[in-house]
């Protein structure tokens, strides 16, 4: 079984969603794999994700209610197989504090979509239609990283 954290900078729109969504297309193929998220920065701890993103997911049928935001810790490098940054921020973030022998692969998440994006933009500041477009992407992101868990494992 694999484990995957999502990371994005405040855990409380685009890796809480991305955990939800993963977390329901996996059940929905048996795939058995780990997922949690956290975000480079810890200004929302403990906090419930953005009730945007929660409304927008739940319209999808994808319950993040029971999510709460935490700051990446370093105990993350060796307890994940993936860490996947939601940008090229985050992604430099998690590169400087990575230790030397961690075991995680360390990658953008929108590499494993099929499109030409290969970042996932913050809704944060933005309208509904942000919230929507993020969960699109990330739609195309877990479709393909389950692809490429179930190519691993074969």
């Amino acid at each position: 079984m694999k484990n995957v954290l999502f990371v994005c900078l405040g855990n409380i729109c685009r890796s809480p969603a991305a955990e939800g969504v993963l977390r329901a297309m996996a059940k929905e193929r048996g795939i058995d794999v780990t997922i949690d998220s956290a975000g480079t920065g810890g200004w929302h701890a403990g906090d419930p994700p953005d009730a945007r993103m929660t409304a927008a997911a739940a319209k999808r049928g994808i319950d993040l209610s029971y999510q709460r935001a935490r700051q990446v810790d370093l105990s993350d490098f060796y307890q994940f197989d993936y860490l996947l940054a939601m940008d090229l921020s985050n992604f430099s973030d998690l590169l400087e504090q990575a230790p030397p022998n961690r075991t995680c692969d360390i990658r953008l998440f929108l590499d494993f979509a099929d499109c030409a994006t290969r970042e996932t933009p913050d809704p944060y500041y933005g309208g509904t239609d942000g919230f929507e477009r993020v969960l699109d992407l990330i739609e195309l992101g877990a479709e393909g990283l389950l692809n490429h868990l179930e190519d691993e494992s074969a």
